[in-house]
């Protein structure tokens, strides 16, 4: 069984299809698909996916890229929602939220200090719920690392980690897993192919972030959940171990780091 991190399943590029994509990674053995929120827009959103498809739970968060137009009613709005979904047993965790300092607009003084404001809010949110959280840290390592040591949440994931040695050792030892996906099939991503081979296996998770970042064979189209199996096969090219062994190692990484995937999955293991 594969576990996709990450995935924006309600995502436009999917349209009316986000059932069927959900269904056809099943049948490519994709066990579970970790549906981000990212506003307060579509908290419902996620939620009704996952009602309505077996492999599919989500996460509830605001992302930075949407933190230009939200407002502070919307935390407020987020904390009620988690508490109002801690009943349910397909949500799994705080995310997507972290910092963005590569989109212009974002890297803006005023703009910065309201992304700063928003995912701590967050990290209190997780701190306080004892929620995993799955961190968007786009040239932004070192900042979200210092709030993450400032209000600590019980572990989760940094997603599409790009980062240095140093600092993937760091996230580690604040308890987070680090996300590979289809960034480390492009031959050319040097740093992020060192990172997929070297870090310890026990540290790794894999996603998809679809419809984003497709892998090399169907780069620049549409990534959908149902690549994980491949991208899977290309970290254990990389690191010159079987599939086999990528798969169970990855599939204890993910319940690791989001332990109530281990209710969704009704204690099932991959081994």
């Amino acid at each position: 069984m594969w576990i996709d991190t990450h995935c924006h399943l309600d995502a436009p590029e999917f349209g009316a299809q986000s059932l069927e994509v959900a269904a056809q990674a099943a049948r490519a053995g994709v066990s579970v698909i970790m549906a981000m929120a990212v506003e307060r827009g579509n908290f419902g959103a996620v939620a009704a996916l996952a009602a309505q498809a077996p492999n599919v739970v989500y996460a509830l968060g605001i992302h930075p890229i949407c933190v230009p137009q939200a407002q502070d009613q919307d935390l407020e709005v987020l904390r009620g929602a988690v508490a109002a979904a801690l009943h349910d047993p397909n949500f799994v965790g705080i995310g997507e939220i972290g910092l963005d300092y590569f989109i212009p607009l974002l890297c803006e003084p005023d703009m910065r200090t309201k992304q700063e404001h928003f995912f701590r809010a967050q990290l209190r949110i997780a701190r306080d719920f004892e929620l995993p959280v799955m961190t968007h840290v786009r040239r932004s390592q070192d900042q979200v690392l210092k709030h993450l040591r400032q209000i600590r949440p019980p572990g989760g994931i940094a997603h599409a980690f790009n980062g240095s040695f140093q600092q993937a050792q760091t996230f580690i030892d604040l308890g987070l897993h680090l996300g590979f996906g289809g960034a480390m099939t492009f031959t050319r991503a040097l740093q992020i192919r060192r990172l997929a081979a070297q870090l310890p296996l026990d540290a790794i998770v894999l996603e998809t972030d679809s419809p984003d970042i497709a892998p090399s064979w169907i780069h620049p189209g549409r990534n959908t959940p149902d690549q994980l199996p491949r991208i899977g096969a290309a970290l254990a090219e990389l690191r010159g171990i079987s599939v086999d062994e990528v798969r169970a190692a990855v599939h204890r990484n993910a319940l690791a780091a989001i332990p109530r995937l281990a209710a969704c999955l009704g204690g099932q293991v991959d081994d």
